[in-house]
């Protein structure tokens, strides 16, 4: 239990800097407009790139044996090749709204 508390005393800063980025992230995030909302989440979706290609390296690099180190990594890109095609999907059909009916 003293661990505990020694981590907490030595991570103060970062622990408040962690729970106010959590407010206000809620915030910002309740007050976009719904209009707004899926550009802005298929785009942030679309970020997840990022986490697809960090999580094969990390792949990479892991040893053969490390079994927990290559689940986490192949559940990584799995989930981020989800969250992409999700966004990517989300955006097509809120393009498809705006394109005249024949």
């Amino acid at each position: 239990m003293n661990e505990i508390f020694e981590f907490i005393h030595l991570h103060q800063q970062i622990i408040y800097i962690v729970i106010l980025s959590v407010f206000l992230g809620a915030e910002v995030i309740g007050r976009v407009p719904s209009v707004l909302h899926t550009p802005l989440m298929s785009g942030a979706n679309a970020i997840h790139g990022v986490v697809i290609i960090g999580a094969i390296i990390v792949m990479g690099q892991a040893a053969a044996n490390n079994i927990p180190a290559l689940i986490l990594g192949f559940l990584a890109v799995v989930l981020g090749t989800l969250n992409v095609v999700g966004g990517f999907v989300v955006t097509d059909r809120m393009l498809e709204m705006f394109k005249k009916k024949k």
